[in-house]
């Protein structure tokens, strides 16, 4: 079976190379593409945070993976299923990241906290809905605990 995407939307940010982390203080705008007009994010702003899925373009289809490996390479940690982490080297080299919405003009949607570089396709944005979010305990193992630990900041940008 085949299956074709094209791009909604493109981001834009000051980001050429991934930097560490500590994304969830970046700010992101997304350009959507033709054909959208507007009309398609309208209604967005009532939400605080929507659900981008983009495209790692910048990897190599050489360097993608498909079966075990140890997360960022470290040694200290075991070796999981590409499935099992949310690494960019994955099969169909997709990312998918919740945001909060700072803003919504035109074409474009003002974000915080996308882990993507400029110019990254965009793929779709969902709204994200309280009944849609997990319910009960989230579990995770210690090394995800650990590679996450830098990850966000505590306070929100406005």
């Amino acid at each position: 079976m085949m299956i074709s995407l094209s791009p909604i939307g493109t981001v834009k940010n000051n980001l050429q190379v991934i930097e560490g982390d500590n994304w969830d203080s970046r700010i992101s705008v997304i350009e959507l593409l033709d054909p959208l007009t507007d009309e398609a994010l309208h209604g967005l702003e009532d939400f605080s945070h929507a659900e981008v899925i983009f495209f790692f373009d910048r990897v190599d289809e050489n360097s993608v993976e498909t079966g075990v490996r140890q997360p960022r390479n470290n040694p200290n940690w075991p070796r999981v299923g590409i499935l099992a982490q949310r690494g960019k080297n994955r099969p169909n080299r997709l990312g998918a990241t919740i945001v909060r919405i700072i803003r919504l003009s035109g074409r474009t949607l003002t974000v915080q906290g996308l882990d993507a570089l400029d110019g990254t396709p965009v793929i779709d944005i969902k709204p994200v809905m309280r009944e849609f979010l997990p319910r009960g305990e989230i579990r995770q193992p210690a090394w995800a605990s650990e590679l996450m630990k830098d990850y966000r900041v505590d306070k929100d940008i406005k």
